[in-house]
């Protein structure tokens, strides 16, 4: 009878033993620096944090030159230049 219950014991005794070993953190450091890489890239890719303090006007580019230029723009995916022959490159070339 005592063989009858070795199995489940030894069966429950490592089921505990692998689940202790998931429950068991081994980089406490890491963990609590979770995320800041993230947040310190982030900030050095703002050239300047206090930008929406700032209220002049941008110079440089005046309203119609604006929408030209946005109009341009759009325009360009309406009808795209179209694109050379890849296999032609460098045959029938002027020299």
């Amino acid at each position: 009878m005592k063989t009858a219950h070795r199995l489940p014991c030894a069966a429950l005794l490592s089921l505990l033993v692998l689940l202790a070993g998931c429950a068991a953190t081994t980089t406490p450091v890491l963990d609590s620096h979770f995320g800041e890489s993230v947040a310190l890239l982030k900030a050095q890719q703002i050239m300047y944090p206090d930008a929406y303090r700032n209220a002049n006007p941008v110079s440089g580019i005046d309203g119609k030159a604006g929408v030209s230029a946005y109009q341009r723009y759009q325009k360009s995916f309406a009808a795209p230049e179209p694109q050379p022959n890849v296999f032609t490159i460098g045959v029938g070339g002027r020299q």
